[in-house]
C-alpha cells in the first residue's frame, strides 16, 4: 500500500500538469459579516518549499476543478467540498490507522480528519454556500494577490520557514481589511457601526481587544520553543519571528512588528520595527527604538549584530555589527557625526578591515554602519558625540533565557 502511494506521488510529479509549490496548506477562513470577503485565514499546518510534497499530490488530485475560487500563475485557491475530503482520505489510506492512533503524526492527515468532522457536521460552507475551508497553493513569491496567501507568507516568517526580509509583501496592506478583533474573531467595522444599537441593547456587542489589519502573533502561532516568553500579547504582531529559543519580551515599551524579529536568545524591552533583524545575545533596553522601513523615509533595513546592548531610550538608525553598545538616551542615526580618536580608530580597524580612518577624526553614522565592536556615547560635559572600541562583554542572564 505504501509503495502504491509512492508510485502515485512519483507519477503525479512527472506529469505535465505538475507545478512545484512554494507553499501550500488548508486554510480555515473568516468571512466579513457584511462584505462576505475573506478577512482572516488560519493554517493549522503550513507546508513550505520541499515539505510534504506527497500531501501536495493528494490535495492537488483531490480538488474539484469546479470549486476554483481564484487562480493565477502565482497562486491558486479552491473550495473544499465533500468530494475533496473523501478522495483525500482514500489516497491517504496507507497511513490512516497510524494517524488515528497517533494524533501528533501525519499532520496533513490530521487536517483531513478534522475536515471529515466538519463535513459530517455540515460545516464546510456557510449559510450562503461560501467555502469556509480552502486549499491554497503559492507557486511564486510575487506581489500578494489574496488574503489567503498574504496570511501564508506571514505565517511562513513567524515559523521561520521563510527568512525575514526574503518574501515579497507588496500589496499586503491593500488586501487586509482594518477590522475589530474580539479574541480570534474579526468583525468588519462597517457591520459593527450598522448594528451598534441592537448589539448594545441586547448585550451582544463583542468585547473588542484591538483594531488592526493584522492579528497578533499568539493568535496564529504557538511558540516553537518552551523558553520563548511574551509577557504582553499585544506587543508582537503576526509575521514576526522570535528565533530559536531563549527570547524574552518584557511588557511596557517592547514591540516586534511583522517581517522583523530575532535570531536567538535575546532580551527585548524596546521597539523592533518592521524589517529589523536582531542577532543572538543582544539586549534591547527599555524604550530603545530601532528605525524600520514602513514610513519616515528610511529605506535601508537595519540589522543589529550579536551580543549588542542598546541602552534605555536610545535610538538606532544604522546597522550595528557584533558586540556594539549604544548608551542610553542617545540617537545613533545615519547623519549623526561622531568623533573617534586616532588611537581608538586603529583599534576599530583591527576588527573591521573595511574601516577607513579619517584624518579629521569625524565620522557620520552611515560610515560606521555594520561595524563591529563600537561603543557610541555622548560626553556629559560637552555634549559631543563620540565612539570608541568597546571593551565590555555583553552577556544575557542565563537564568532568564
Amino acid at each position: 500500500m505504501i509503495e502504491k502511494f509512492k508510485n502515485f506521488v512519483d507519477a503525479y510529479q512527472k506529469s505535465s500538469s505538475y507545478k512545484v509549490p512554494l507553499g501550500f496548506g488548508i486554510a480555515k477562513v473568516e468571512l466579513g459579516q457584511k462584505s462576505k470577503k475573506v478577512i482572516c485565514a488560519t493554517y493549522p499546518v503550513l507546508n513550505w518549499k520541499d515539505e510534504n510534497l506527497g500531501s501536495y499530490a493528494v490535495f492537488a488530485n483531490a480538488i474539484n476543478p469546479d470549486r476554483l475560487i481564484y487562480s493565477s500563475e502565482n497562486e491558486s485557491i479552491y473550495g473544499i467540498d465533500q468530494d475533496f475530503v473523501c478522495k483525500a482520505i482514500e489516497l491517504y489510506t496507507p497511513f490512516l490507522i497510524e494517524a488515528i492512533q497517533n494524533k501528533s503524526s501525519h499532520k496533513n492527515i490530521q487536517v483531513i480528519l478534522e475536515l471529515k468532522k466538519a463535513l459530517d457536521e455540515d460545516r464546510l460552507v456557510d449559510e450562503n454556500g461560501e467555502y469556509l475551508f480552502r486549499f491554497v497553493t503559492l507557486y511564486k513569491d510575487a506581489k500578494c494577490e489574496s488574503v489567503e496567501t498574504a496570511y501564508m507568507k506571514l505565517l511562513a516568517m513567524s515559523l521561520g520557514k521563510a527568512k525575514l526580509r526574503t518574501l515579497m509583501l507588496d500589496g499586503i496592506f491593500g488586501l487586509l481589511q482594518n477590522v475589530a478583533w474580539s479574541g480570534n474573531k474579526p468583525y468588519e467595522l462597517e457591520w459593527l457601526r450598522e448594528n451598534e444599537i441592537p448589539l448594545k441593547m441586547r448585550s451582544t456587542y463583542p468585547a473588542i481587544d484591538f483594531v488592526d489589519k493584522f492579528p497578533r502573533y499568539l493568535m496564529q502561532v504557538i511558540p516553537q520553543y518552551d523558553n520563548i516568553r511574551l509577557l504582553d500579547t499585544a506587543k508582537t504582531r503576526f509575521g514576526a519571528y522570535l528565533g530559536t529559543g531563549g527570547y524574552t519580551q518584557m511588557p511596557g515599551a517592547s514591540y516586534v512588528n511583522f517581517n522583523a524579529g530575532v535570531q536567538g536568545a535575546c532580551m527585548n524591552e524596546g521597539r523592533i520595527s518592521s524589517s529589523v533583524i536582531i542577532g543572538e545575545g543582544t539586549d534591547i533596553g527599555g524604550g530603545a527604538s530601532i528605525l524600520g522601513v514602513l514610513s519616515g523615509g528610511n529605506s535601508s533595513p537595519i540589522s543589529i549584530g550579536k551580543n549588542c546592548l542598546l541602552g534605555v531610550n536610545s535610538s538606532t538608525g544604522i546597522s550595528l555589527g557584533d558586540g556594539c553598545i549604544v548608551d542610553g538616551g542617545i540617537a545613533v542615526l545615519a547623519g549623526t557625526v561622531f568623533e573617534i580618536s586616532e588611537i581608538e580608530a586603529k583599534k576599530i580597524l583591527e576588527i573591521n578591515p573595511d574601516f577607513e580612518i579619517q584624518s579629521n577624526n569625524l565620522y557620520k553614522g552611515k560610515e560606521l554602519s555594520g561595524k563591529h565592536g563600537l561603543h557610541f556615547r555622548q560626553e556629559s560635559t560637552t555634549g559631543k558625540m563620540i565612539a570608541f572600541r568597546s571593551n565590555k562583554k555583553i552577556e544575557l542572564n542565563n537564568l532568564l533565557h
